[in-house]
C-alpha cells in the first residue's frame, strides 16, 4: 500500500508493507520484492521515498561491510531474509534507518504499547481477514527443483556482488542457465499433467484460469497511478483527474505539428559516406534483443537471427540503397 503526500512543495511516498514470514516458501518472498520494487520503479525520480514495512528478517548486529545503508544497532544475526532488505537498500540507494539508534528497554515497552494500540483499533475499524492467500497464477507450475536453482542462483548473485571474481561470474551464469533448463522441464511436466486431465472438472478450472491470466497479461494497463496537472502537481479529486483527461485528448486530437522550418543560408556539406560493412549489420542483429515488438514490416527479430547469413546480405544491401 502506498500514498502521496505534498509537503512545503516536496512530493513524499508512503510505501506500507508486510513482507512474507520466515517459514513461508521461497516463491512468495521472492514475489514480495518483486511487487516492492514494482512499487518503487513508478515513483518518479526526485520524489521521496520512506518504507513503513515488516520485512519479517534481521539485519543483524553491527554494519562492517554495509556502512552506507544501515548503521550498527541491528539485533541478533543477519538470515537470509535480514539479506535481502540489505540488499534492497542497495539496490534503490536507500537506508535502513532504525539500525542507527541503540535500543533501551523502555523504548521497547513504548513500542509494544503502541504497537498494541494500534492493532486494537485496526481490528475494530477495518476487521480481520481469514489471513489465505490467492495462488499465483504465474508460478502454478513451480516445484521444489525450481526453488532450489532460484535459491542458489540468488546466492551465486550475492557471491559475485561481493567478490567480482572470473570464477563466480561463471558460476553465477551457470546457475542461470541451470534456472532455465529446471524452469522449462517444469512448465513441460505442468502441462503434461493439464493435458491428461482436461477432461475433469479440475482440469477445466485449470484451463480457465490461465486463459483468465493470458488475458491479464496482454493488457498494456492495469490501473492508473498518478494523474498530474500541466504543473506536475498530482491531482486527487475525481473532477480535476476527468478535466485533466477531457483536456489532454483534446489536444491530442486536434492540435496541428508545427511544420519543419528551413533555415536560410546555409551552405550545404558534400561528404563521402562510407558503405555499411557486413560485420557491423552482424553486431548490431547480435545486440538486438529477442521478443521485442515488430515494426511496421511486422518481421520479429527473430526471423533475420534465423537467416543468419542470408539476413545479413539483405539488410546491408538494403541500408545501402537507403543511404544514397
Amino acid at each position: 500500500m502506498s500514498l502521496k503526500s505534498e509537503i512545503e512543495g516536496v512530493m513524499l511516498n508512503v510505501v506500507s508493507g508486510y513482507a512474507p514470514q520466515v517459514g513461508c516458501e521461497l516463491e512468495e518472498k521472492e514475489r514480495f520484492w518483486s511487487e516492492l520494487d514494482e512499487v518503487m520503479e513508478s515513483i518518479p525520480t526526485g520524489e521521496r521515498v520512506v518504507i513503513g514495512a515488516d520485512f519479517n528478517g534481521h539485519v543483524g548486529e553491527g554494519n562492517r561491510g554495509d556502512e552506507e545503508v544501515m548503521g550498527k544497532f541491528g539485533v541478533k544475526e543477519r538470515n537470509l531474509e535480514g539479506q535481502m532488505v540489505v540488499d534492497f537498500a542497495k539496490r534503490m540507494d536507500m537506508a535502513v534507518v532504525n539500525t542507527y539508534f541503540q535500543k533501551k528497554e523502555e523504548r521497547r515497552a513504548t513500542y509494544k504499547s503502541g504497537a498494541k494500540v494500534i492493532r486494537e483499533t485496526g481490528r475494530k475499524v477495518l476487521g480481520v481477514s481469514s489471513g489465505r492467500r490467492k495462488e499465483d497464477k504465474e508460478t502454478w507450475w513451480w516445484n521444489e527443483e525450481v526453488q532450489d536453482s532460484i535459491q542458489r542462483k540468488r546466492l551465486a548473485k550475492k557471491k559475485w556482488d561481493m567478490d567480482r571474481t572470473e570464477q563466480n561470474r561463471q558460476e553465477y551464469k551457470e546457475l542461470q542457465r541451470r534456472v532455465k533448463r529446471e524452469v522449462s522441464k517444469a512448465k513441460q511436466k505442468a502441462y503434461d499433467e493439464l493435458y491428461t486431465r482436461l477432461d475433469t472438472r479440475e482440469g477445466e478450472k485449470d484451463l480457465y484460469r490461465l486463459a483468465r491470466q493470458r488475458d491479464r497479461d496482454g493488457k498494456d494497463v492495469q490501473q492508473v497511478r498518478v494523474i498530474k496537472d500541466r504543473d506536475g502537481r498530482v491531482l486527487t479529486r475525481e473532477e480535476s483527474v476527468q478535466r485533466r483527461w477531457k483536456e489532454y485528448f483534446e489536444e491530442l486530437m486536434n492540435e496541428e505539428n508545427e511544420s519543419e522550418k528551413r533555415v536560410e543560408g546555409v551552405n550545404s556539406v558534400e561528404q563521402k559516406v562510407d558503405k555499411i560493412r557486413k560485420d557491423e549489420v552482424r553486431k548490431a542483429l547480435k545486440r538486438m534483443k529477442s521478443g521485442k515488438a515488430v515494426g511496421p514490416d511486422d518481421i520479429p527479430v527473430e526471423v533475420w537471427k534465423c537467416l543468419g547469413e542470408a539476413a545479413v546480405e539483405f539488410i546491408t544491401s538494403l541500408f545501402n540503397r537507403v543511404l544514397e
